[in-house]
């Protein structure tokens, strides 16, 4: 069990060898591409941001030089704004919803804009931090929701906990999110500025083994749960079990902390899955210089969830993409993969019609991850949805437990970094009024 006074991880890390496809502007970049902004007054832009970001403000402090200014702006609605600016999809958010873009022209790059500010900037010391509450909150989890719930509550006063299975903090964050996009040691940075609000961190903490849901219960007036999904779904074909598959999520994480992890050999990948995780992991092994990388999904291309500007650089960076098809079997050579077996798939189901034995070094999976429902309902009155989320007002983050609130992807079923940041903040200014209405003290029955 780790207080998380310190974090390290290799320097030898297969991501390092994948370079920023955004790296961060020049000062003079960045003054001139600020200076194109027209400060809308009912800007666009900010509601089109799950934090609501004033982006205006944030980037006229940047045109007159007031870096400091700008980066608290956007810590202000945002307490994880460095890792949003460079992994959410702005294309799809902020930068989508820019007036540029409806008279034909290039839209501001706010993205790379407030990276700008935050690493130029700083983060430390530029929010005030209220009296202290003598109230405590347990944080199951230690992804972005978590993070930015727990932030929340340490600038509001309260004491905030947070607990994680993992001997690293961060979540996907650290251990899932595409290296061109944010490395583990960049996502270790900014958890460090989290933990300097007031945080504290206990990792190596598995729930029901080194703590049980009564003793969080009794340690805190509150519990936020942000334990975010499961291991990997499979394909739950014959020979799927083995080396040389991988599931998505654990592919991506040996590539960014397992020192010894390469991809030497692997001259034939194939990724299966058509969201945004499946073409990372694409993008990644034709970064990484595998001879050819195929994308299988079962639907028709317009099916993919995939952002189509994700898909398309995926495409340029010579990822072939076959839809309708789906793997029907894994074939090994002595335990070594060998080959899998392509069918033609009809309405996202294989069929009969055989594609033959493709030779193949590597396969990840990337459909998906399974939901922590056991883990959920450890909470008395937690309960899961149909999908086996955890269900919440969404105007509070609350569950049917009135002690017990919760966000982020065990929530929403996986969705983006600003969306879990969204949500645990939600919960963190909802648990602040309960806090401070409730007598000192009182624990009301869970």
């Amino acid at each position: 069990m780790s207080s998380g006074a310190r974090w390290s991880i290799s320097s030898a890390r297969l991501e390092t060898q994948l370079q920023d496809r955004k790296p961060i502007y020049s000062t003079w970049e960045a003054t001139a591409e600020a200076g194109r902004c027209l400060y809308c007054h009912d800007a666009p832009c900010i509601p089109a941001c799950p934090t609501t970001i004033d982006i205006p403000t944030f980037i006229h402090k940047i045109a007159t030089g007031n870096l400091r200014g700008s980066a608290r702006t956007i810590l202000k609605s945002n307490l994880l704004g460095l890792s949003c600016a460079r992994v959410c999809p702005v294309e799809v958010l902020c930068e989508g919803a820019c007036v540029y873009g409806g008279w034909q022209r290039p839209p501001i790059t706010i993205g790379r804009l407030q990276r700008y500010a935050m690493e130029h900037g700083g983060a430390r010391g530029l929010l005030p931090k209220a009296k202290r509450s003598g109230r405590t909150v347990g944080l199951v989890g230690a992804g972005p929701a978590s993070l930015a719930c727990a932030g929340t509550l340490a600038r509001f006063g309260h004491t905030a906990v947070i607990y994680e299975r993992d001997d690293l903090p961060g979540g996907l964050n650290t251990t899932g999110i595409a290296p061109y996009k944010l490395q583990a040691d960049d996502a270790l940075e900014e958890i460090r500025f989290i933990k300097s609000l007031g945080v504290e961190f206990q990792t190596g903490v598995e729930l029901g083994k080194d703590v049980s849901v009564d003793e969080l219960l009794e340690r805190h007036d509150a519990l936020f749960l942000g334990p975010g999904l499961g291991p990997d779904s499979c394909l739950g074909v014959p020979g799927e079990e083995g080396p040389g598959v991988y599931g998505a999520i654990e592919w991506i994480r040996r590539l960014k902390l397992t020192p010894t992890f390469s991809v030497e050999g692997i001259d034939r990948a194939f990724v299966v899955g058509g969201g945004n995780t499946a073409v990372d992991v694409a993008r990644e092994l034709a970064g990484l210089g595998v001879g050819r990388v195929t994308l299988l999904y079962r639907r028709p291309a317009e099916k993919m969830k995939a952002y189509a500007h994700e898909l398309a650089q995926a495409r340029q960076e010579g990822v072939v993409v076959v839809t309708e098809t789906a793997v029907a079997e894994v074939f090994r050579d002595a335990g070594t993969l060998a080959g899998i077996r392509l069918v033609e798939s009809e309405n996202g189901r294989p069929t009969d019609r055989d594609f033959g034995i493709e030779k193949a070094d590597l396969m990840v999976v990337a459909i998906g991850q399974t939901k922590l429902r056991e883990l959920v309902e450890m909470f008395p009155s937690v309960e899961c949805d149909e999908s086996g989320c955890i269900a919440i007002d969404p105007d509070t983050g609350a569950t049917g437990n009135p002690r017990i609130f919760a966000g982020g992807d065990a929530v929403n079923g996986g969705k983006e970094v600003v969306n879990a940041v969204h949500d645990g903040q939600v919960a963190a200014r909802s648990m602040d009024d309960l806090l401070r209405e409730a007598p000192a003290g009182r624990r009301e029955d869970g």
